[in-house]
């Protein structure tokens, strides 16, 4: 126990890992979030009774209703902090696809062999089901409680958090956690304190998309398909998935940049999934049922806040999931990242860390999480025509590089093992420039 009280402003899937971290070492752990988190509170058993009807997204999260996915090391996670948290998942009706059931085609190409692996492994669902099981156990633990309502600001005592203002009063805090998204205030409070606010960096994407709910009949295929197609002389940059979820549903996701914009009319979603994308997306587009109507959303920018490299810094205050990074979420590392950023709190709070100082321990092990998301996603996103950067150094020879890794992934199943391990963030992509995995690569990407 290192605390009184530990305070998580917001209760995202960020917020809740980190909140179910802070119980192992706080007293108390309040979590303070502008939707009412206990009457979201869902047991299990409604989910698995219900589980088209039970959960639904939450008023604070507007992408809930779009494609997400948890990717194995999100799922590791979310395993080591809740034993048995897979099997419950799967009782209360997520899906577990077998891979041979996995199609991903790039540029219209399906690839040669289904992924293997510990890549492979895969725990489908929408988003609001998986928040869903993982808050029930959250508000379970019997020192975890909620406020309703938003934080205004971090009351500090010298260069240390003592609190926060909630309303009209401040609540004593002896750790603070801001898990409050891509609009959170953090960086202004510590102007408004003297401190200097995290240097942030963008990268305009322009990202449109659009998902659609479809019923699943009892008798089909349960397919889990992806589809990339690359920018290029009289090409359109498209990305589209569709997983099976809870309920006997399919979710389909389209999406387009720039001025190509998937609008919700269902004839003009269907249109699209039979042009834009291969027959898997067709077929179950205009065979099965629409549940509900076609939900669109856009994001403008991918982004993230390098508290690495501040020199000063509250001690006793840390920063986790999109607060810190939020990247083109069509790659999924968003919910995957959050619960790695909840590992590396409980390794910086395990670690005898000390607490009168900055958590820059923390922030230099979330750097590595926010880098290799960071890598895999802008470097897709950078190859775009209205994308003007940030480049990184060597760019144009990390791209062509890049892009033969991606052509020899399509036809050995080495290196799309090797791959599918950075995408779905089991290793850093630094695993991609061993020598000898280089010139497999090489050799094999040339010849395609």
């Amino acid at each position: 126990m290192l605390f009184r009280q530990a305070v998580v402003l917001g209760g995202s899937i960020a917020g809740l890992m980190a909140a179910r971290v802070l119980s192992d070492h706080a007293e108390q752990v309040l979590i303070i979030e502008r939707d009412d988190l206990v009457g979201l509170d869902v047991a299990d058993e409604q989910i698995a009774a219900d589980p088209e009807n039970a959960v639904g997204p939450r008023p604070g999260v507007p992408q809930g209703s779009q494609v997400h996915a948890l990717l194995p090391s999100g799922l590791n996670q979310l395993e080591r902090f809740f034993p048995g948290f897979i099997e419950a998942a799967l009782a209360a009706g997520a899906v577990d696809p077998s891979p041979d059931t996995n199609r991903f085609y790039m540029d219209g190409k399906l690839r040669e062999e289904p992924p293997s692996g510990p890549a492979a492994q895969a725990l489908v669902s929408s988003r609001p089901f998986l928040e869903a099981l993982i808050r029930h156990r959250v508000l379970a633990l019997p020192n975890v409680r909620t406020a309703h309502g938003r934080a205004d600001g971090i009351v500090l005592d010298g260069d240390r958090v003592v609190g926060v203002r909630h309303g009209d009063e401040e609540v004593p805090a002896d750790f603070v956690v801001d898990a409050m998204g891509r609009s959170s205030r953090l960086g202004d409070w510590l102007e408004s304190h003297g401190f200097a606010k995290p240097p942030m960096q963008r990268m305009g994407i322009k990202l449109n998309y659009a998902t659609a709910l479809f019923r699943r009949p009892a008798d089909a295929k349960v397919l889990t398909c992806i589809s990339i197609a690359n920018p290029g002389p009289g090409k359109v940059a498209r990305i589209g998935g569709f997983t099976p979820i809870e309920g006997d549903r399919w979710t389909v996701l389209v999406s387009g940049y720039a001025d190509d914009r998937p609008g919700r009319d269902a004839g003009e979603f269907r249109e699209r999934c039979v042009g834009d994308f291969p027959a898997e997306f067709g077929a179950v587009a205009t065979t099965a049922v629409q549940v509900g109507d076609v939900i669109t959303y856009h994001q403008a920018d991918s982004r993230r806040r390098d508290f690495h490299r501040l020199t000063r810094f509250p001690a006793r205050l840390v920063a986790v999931g999109d607060a810190v990074a939020s990247f083109n979420p069509v790659y999924g590392q968003g919910m995957t990242s959050a619960t790695l950023h909840a590992s590396a709190l409980s390794e910086y709070l395990r670690g005898g860390a000390d607490l009168a100082q900055p958590a820059l321990s923390y922030f230099r092990d979330v750097k590595v999480v926010v880098d290799a998301a960071w890598q895999v996603s802008t470097m897709a996103d950078l190859a775009l025509p209205h994308v003007d950067g940030p480049y990184p150094k060597g760019y144009k020879a990390i791209s062509w590089l890049s892009g033969l890794v991606f052509k020899a992934s399509m036809r050995d199943q080495t290196i799309s093992q090797r791959l599918g391990q950075v995408t779905t963030m089991l290793a850093h992509p630094s695993a991609l420039t061993e020598p000898r995995f280089l010139l497999r690569a090489l050799a094999i990407g040339a010849r395609a």
